[in-house]
């Protein structure tokens, strides 16, 4: 096989949040990479989110481009997964239907498959294989949603979030919620937080001008950076989704609250606030992995739905394959109906004298009766090519050397 696909990822299923936040790949750095891929001759699309980071691969020859995937996901203790041909799709798919994430059906992951692929194509690193495999995840993912309840009543991470800050602390109507961030994230989560009834709401953010705007839509206030300590000491809850690179919240922030209660949902990878926090008296820190708990309550009450789910991403990866392996055996296939045709051409030149003392209608059913003996033919080998799975390019070979159609394609 020609075109060949990979993946090297890490993911919730296979790393804690500790591990995933190292190998965070933001949006700038991913468009830098998969550049740097894309110069080199192989189509890279990177996808990296607070629960998977993953390098999706295709190109002729990927031994070196799948070796530099696995070094930049290289940590001890954590072997990345590794995937090949139709078993990438078939992830991928999987991945954009929801099936992959920790919370079940999921919304935002089709969303976010879209971004990676749009960033892919700014950067020039998708082509034409990247291009398919992934407008056919986008589609599978629809489909999946569509045509199974395994969405139903779909559950985000900042949905599930507030719904774990409010277990925590009984009742939300009454505390002082403080969000840090201004991002997609964090809209959804204001969106939780207004549907559950909550108190009092503030947002913070580096740029005043995002807070401002997200506490405007929300009847939240907006709170500078700079007068974050002062936001933390009022705050009962502390839900944080920035893009920060480095830790928001400290211990040296919160030790003057005098054990007063505090929950702390860090939705963010990397991490916005400090492990230490938890060791803090009335300070409970919860993390995205903490969020397992209703992911499994998910899978549990919709596993019918999820192997229904599963059978269309593991349908629509065969129709990806079937491409894929198409696109092997179509130089051959090109080659032989022009030999073919050509062959038609030259033998209808050498007969032009004879030709040329036949009628109108009598000449053009010669060209006809001749144009469909070749055209059927081809067909049975044209066919039997393209569905030959892994077989294909073995008859390709054949059909070239036979044909000495090598030479042409050269």
């Amino acid at each position: 096989m020609s075109v060949r696909l990979a993946v090297v990822g890490v993911s919730h299923r296979s790393a804690p949040v500790s591990v995933r936040e190292r190998l965070h790949i933001g949006p700038e750095r991913a468009r830098e990479l998969a550049a740097e891929l894309g110069a080199g001759g192989v189509e890279a699309v990177i996808f990296s989110t607070c629960n998977r980071t993953e390098i999706y691969l295709a190109g002729d020859d990927l031994e070196a481009a799948t070796g530099w995937a696995l070094e930049k996901l290289a940590v001890p203790g954590c072997a990345p997964l590794v995937l090949q041909d139709r078993d990438v799709a078939a992830h991928l798919f999987a991945v954009a239907g929801g099936l992959e994430s920790m919370l079940l059906g999921e919304t935002q992951i089709l969303g976010q498959v879209r971004r990676a692929y749009a960033d892919s194509l700014e950067a020039g690193s998708s082509g034409p294989v990247l291009s398919r495999l992934f407008g056919h995840a986008i589609r599978a993912g629809r489909r999946i949603r569509t045509q199974t309840q395994v969405a139903e009543r779909p559950t985000t991470v900042p949905a599930a979030a507030v719904r774990l800050a409010e277990d925590t602390v009984g009742s939300l109507e009454h505390a002082n919620v403080l969000v840090l961030g201004a991002g997609a994230m964090s809209e959804l989560v204001l969106v939780s937080l207004v549907h559950r009834r909550a108190g009092s709401i503030s947002v913070a953010s580096r740029t005043l001008e995002g807070a401002v705007a997200l506490g405007e839509r929300f009847d939240g206030r907006a709170v500078p950076f700079a007068e974050l300590d002062s936001a933390l000491s009022r705050a009962d809850v502390v839900i944080s989704a920035t893009a920060s690179r480095d830790f928001v919240v400290s211990p040296a922030q919160l030790h003057g609250r005098a054990g007063r209660p505090l929950v702390l949902v860090d939705l963010a990878v990397p991490r916005d606030v400090d492990p230490g926090v938890a060791s803090i008296d009335g300070c409970r820190l919860f993390d995205i992995d903490d969020l397992e708990h209703a992911a499994a309550a998910g899978r549990a009450t919709r596993a019918g739905e999820l192997a229904r789910a599963r059978a269309i991403a593991s349908e629509e990866a065969d129709r990806f394959h079937e491409w894929q392996t198409a696109v092997d055996v179509m130089p051959a296939i090109v080659s032989l109906r022009r030999r073919a045709w050509e062959i038609r051409s030259s033998e209808l030149r050498r007969a032009q004298r004879k030709l040329d003392r036949l009628g109108p209608r009598e000449r053009r059913l010669v060209e006809s009766l001749t144009a469909q003996i070749v055209n059927k033919l081809l067909h049975e080998p044209t066919v039997r090519m393209k569905s030959a799975g892994p077989a294909g390019p073995a008859y390709a070979g054949a059909v070239q050397h036979l044909f000495a159609l090598a030479e042409e394609q050269r």
